[in-house]
């Protein structure tokens, strides 16, 4: 009878891992660096603790409620008001939007890096919208054959990176640390929202729980295995990088400071084995969420959230989905990288704290730590409420302006119910 269920611990843990493992990181490594210099690597930390105690919440609703439809399935059940669960299902798909356009950016900028034309703006976005085109083609023509080669390009991502860290740990020179300087309070508590978007993949692993055996064990370990090992990884990567790039290289190479990093521990054949696997990285990320994006589109439609134009038919893109591809390349063309992390990771943490709440309110029957949670969600809100801080103190306009049409439009769908009549 439950046959089917065939996910174990480390299944689960391996897609979670490959969910945050990837464009996060190399997205935004160097943006995180330029901001705290040689304290990145105690904000992967901290961002960790952050992503841990979150994780909590979500291994205790996941492992009581195994639902393919995730976050939005939590907010339905865990949130007291269903205008405010509407909402935020809304601004979840939002996220995505931004995400796609976000990491696809990366994607562009480490290609352009490829062609050796890293300072060429136009030929990143170029590159950016070929690949949002050519791999939501293939989510809408193959979507069994991109789970194939999702796969494959999670694995040979794996591999190289493992490379990368390990030779570069090995290599690390420590005084090199010191040329980065310490950054303020203030930057330090800021940048902490940037690199928990680095490890917001782990939601992805609660949409796997309908298939798990015995979801009340398998999920808290599978959760805090993944992010655990990936807080190793990141904390490693983070020190490499530093330890093998100048401020003067992070600066002018900083969507691309990974790549950056490889050639002086791996020489030029290992540069270009780590641009290889950002490419990938960020290639893969952009499959996952536009694969993501349809379900949950689907998923808003049935809520009649969106309208039926929405609905994916067959082998075709609806209507609804070609004005939000176009919304997203428009997003991908004339906004920077950094704004675009700026939002996600907002729009992100605004989403995660709602999950909290949901564990909390049901508490009683997940048989939820109090302590936990209480001390999670709080460390999340210091998180919000600096990250914002911040992009209010530095003048980051763009990222305000587009984060607050985010939570306009959310707020504003979260209040109409479409009829499909």
């Amino acid at each position: 009878m439950h046959s089917h269920k065939q996910l174990g611990v480390f299944s689960v843990a391996a897609l979670g891992i490959g969910s945050m493992i990837g464009a996060g990181v190399f997205a935004l490594l160097g943006q995180i660096s330029m901001a705290v210099g040689s304290q990145t690597s105690l904000v992967f930390i901290i961002s960790g603790i952050a992503a841990v105690l979150s994780g909590y919440s979500y291994a205790r609703l996941s492992a009581h409620f195994p639902n393919k439809g995730g976050v939005n399935y939590y907010f339905r059940i865990g949130l007291p008001s269903q205008r405010l669960a509407n909402a935020l299902a809304i601004l979840f798909f939002v996220t995505l939007v931004l995400t796609i356009a976000m990491v696809a950016k990366a994607f562009g900028a480490y290609g352009a890096r490829f062609a050796h034309e890293s300072q060429s703006v136009v030929l990143g976005d170029s590159i950016a919208t070929a690949g949002i085109i050519i791999l939501t083609w293939l989510n809408v023509i193959g979507p069994k054959a991109v789970g194939r080669v999702e796969l494959w390009l999670v694995a040979i991502k794996l591999a190289i990176l493992a490379v990368f860290v390990v030779a570069g740990s090995w290599q690390l020179q420590p005084d090199k640390l010191v040329v980065h300087q310490a950054a303020p309070m203030v930057n330090l508590l800021a940048s902490l929202g940037l690199a928990f978007f680095a490890y917001s993949g782990y939601g992805m692993m609660a949409n796997a729980a309908a298939d798990v055996k015995n979801p009340e064990k398998t999920m808290p370990r599978a959760f805090m295995l993944a992010i655990l090992l990936v807080m190793v990884v990141y904390v490693l990567l983070s020190l490499v990088v530093l330890g093998n790039v100048s401020p003067a290289q992070l600066l002018k190479y900083s969507d691309t400071a990974v790549a950056q990093a490889a050639e002086p521990v791996l020489g030029n054949a290992g540069f270009i084995m780590v641009l290889l696997a950002a490419l990938i990285a960020t290639a893969s990320s952009v499959i996952a969420n536009i694969f993501a994006l349809f379900n949950v589109s689907d998923d808003l439609v049935e809520q009649r959230l969106l309208p039926k134009m929405f609905k994916k038919g067959g082998a075709s893109i609806s209507l609804g989905m070609y004005l939000v591809l176009a919304v997203t390349l428009i997003l991908t063309n004339f906004v920077d990288l950094a704004s675009l992390a700026y939002v996600a990771s907002a729009t992100f943490l605004l989403c995660y704290l709602a999950v909290f709440i949901c564990a909390w309110r049901l508490r009683l029957v997940l048989h939820a730590n109090k302590i936990l949670l209480l001390l999670g969600f709080s460390l999340m809100v210091l998180i919000m409420v600096m990250f914002i801080y911040n992009l209010i103190i530095t003048f980051q306009y763009t990222a305000l302006i587009i984060l607050g049409m985010s939570l306009l439009v959310s707020a504003w769908l979260g209040g109409v119910r479409h009829s499909h009549d």
